[in-house]
């Protein structure tokens, strides 16, 4: 495992929260979660995270608006995306922000393991 690639998970859903930490660590990554883009800043999640597993829609702050505020707090983390929404507009717009990876739930192991990789830039 590299603890030094910590993967913060931020997802609403329990689930999601409950599996994806596991098939993080089975890449080797190191992995935490939140349930909420709030969470995550209250919690300080920011500093310790080398790459962001992030929910698109979430009550409250939702996943692009936690994006806009890393940005504006300068703050350059990589960020994958998943969201049970196929909209091929709000994909490309979150990939010109900054975004690794947006991908569709339900999404292979291949496909997020490669999200990975390119985001913690992994040979």
């Amino acid at each position: 495992m590299n603890p030094g690639s910590l993967v913060s998970i931020i997802d609403d859903d329990e689930s999601a929260r409950e599996s994806l930490p596991d098939l993080v660590k089975e890449f080797g990554f190191a992995a935490q979660t939140f349930s909420s883009a709030e969470e995550f800043i209250a919690k300080d999640g920011i500093s310790r995270s080398k790459c962001l597993i992030l929910d698109v829609a979430m009550p409250g702050m939702c996943g692009p608006e936690l994006q806009k505020e890393l940005n504006r707090r300068k703050i350059r983390v990589p960020i994958i995306f998943i969201t049970g929404h196929r909209d091929e507009i709000l994909r490309s717009k979150l990939i010109e922000q900054g975004a690794t990876a947006c991908l569709i739930k339900p999404f292979s192991d291949a496909a997020m393991l490669d999200a990975l990789n390119s985001a913690l830039q992994v040979k």
